[in-house]
């Protein structure tokens, strides 16, 4: 009897409120969709980094033939010189922090410039000897690049210390900031969710001020007075995460899945699969709103 009595109130209340209740589905929507929005893209900005990360390389450049320069005052690396970086960075001080050392010779050099830019008219003017040996160091953790940039820099035969991290730190910094942006619009239409769920139950408790006080007097708890309020915005919250999760569901499934990651096949994309973990995550935000605001309101307007 119980049950079918809050029922009945909560269908009351939706009627009676039709365009408030919309609005808070709507809100809640869009709220939770930036919200939402926002973890995926610091998920694919984490995924990115994973696998960026996971194949970028040190660079280490020995001094080339001719070059005579603050870093390579005596010229061209020696066989001596070469062997010695390489020992050390093969040696067990850095075995903690490297995994594979790669020489690239100047012939290999030169076969890569040429495949590259050989149909340019100026690189048909270089030679094999104008090439440079390099060192192509995967370390362990990318994020000990400084270690090895410490132990190379300076030493005799080593004209620069290149981390390619550095080419991808500029784009992980947009994609980051991106991120802040979509946080920053998920807290503004958040706050915007909690005043407008707060705002409807206020003037559903309002319109309904003579039968809770009637509830009251005949011994009904403030549970049960304030628990049709409640529902009445969780139901509303919860239709909008619902509609968030689907409409991201979607913007995965056809933008990311179907077009970006057969476009771009050099870097991993988030896929329905994340959406679906992070849905519950938006169904309980949803809801927590909306019973909190409920709380907050029907402590004052229930009363009699």
């Amino acid at each position: 009897m119980r049950v079918r009595f809050v029922l009945s109130q909560i269908g009351n209340g939706l009627r009676r409120n039709i365009a408030m209740a919309v609005s808070v589905v709507l809100v809640t929507f869009i709220s939770l969709t930036f919200v939402g929005a926002a973890v995926l893209l610091q998920m694919q900005v984490d995924k990115a980094k994973d696998d960026w990360y996971d194949r970028v390389e040190v660079n280490v450049y020995l001094c080339p033939a001719g070059e005579a320069s603050q870093a390579c005052p005596d010229g061209e690396v020696t066989e001596e010189q070469r062997g010695e970086i390489q020992a050390l960075l093969e040696s067990d001080a850095l075995s903690d922090y490297v995994q594979t050392v790669y020489l690239e010779t100047k012939e290999q050099a030169w076969e890569a410039f040429q495949e590259r830019f050989g149909e340019q008219e100026w690189a048909q003017r270089i030679t094999e000897d104008q090439m440079q040996y390099s060192f192509r160091v995967k370390l362990v953790d990318p994020e000990q690049y400084q270690l090895i940039y410490d132990e190379l820099s300076g030493r005799p035969g080593v004209q620069q210390v290149i981390d390619q991290r550095s080419i991808l730190e500029p784009l992980f910094l947009v994609l980051n900031r991106a991120t802040l942006i979509s946080v920053g619009l998920a807290v503004l239409m958040t706050v915007t969710a909690v005043l407008l769920i707060t705002t409807t139950i206020r003037l559903s408790a309002m319109s309904r001020r003579r039968e809770t006080g009637i509830m009251r007097l005949v011994g009904a708890s403030n549970l049960f007075i304030q628990l049709p309020f409640m529902l009445e915005g969780a139901i509303a919250a919860l239709i909008g995460a619902g509609l968030a999760v689907g409409g991201l569901w979607m913007g995965v499934h056809y933008i990311v899945e179907d077009w970006l990651a057969e476009s771009v096949r050099f870097m991993p994309f988030v896929d329905t699969g994340d959406v679906l973990t992070i849905a519950p995550i938006l169904v309980a935000i949803g809801i927590g709103l909306a019973v909190i605001s409920s709380l907050v309101t029907l402590s004052r307007y229930t009363k009699v």
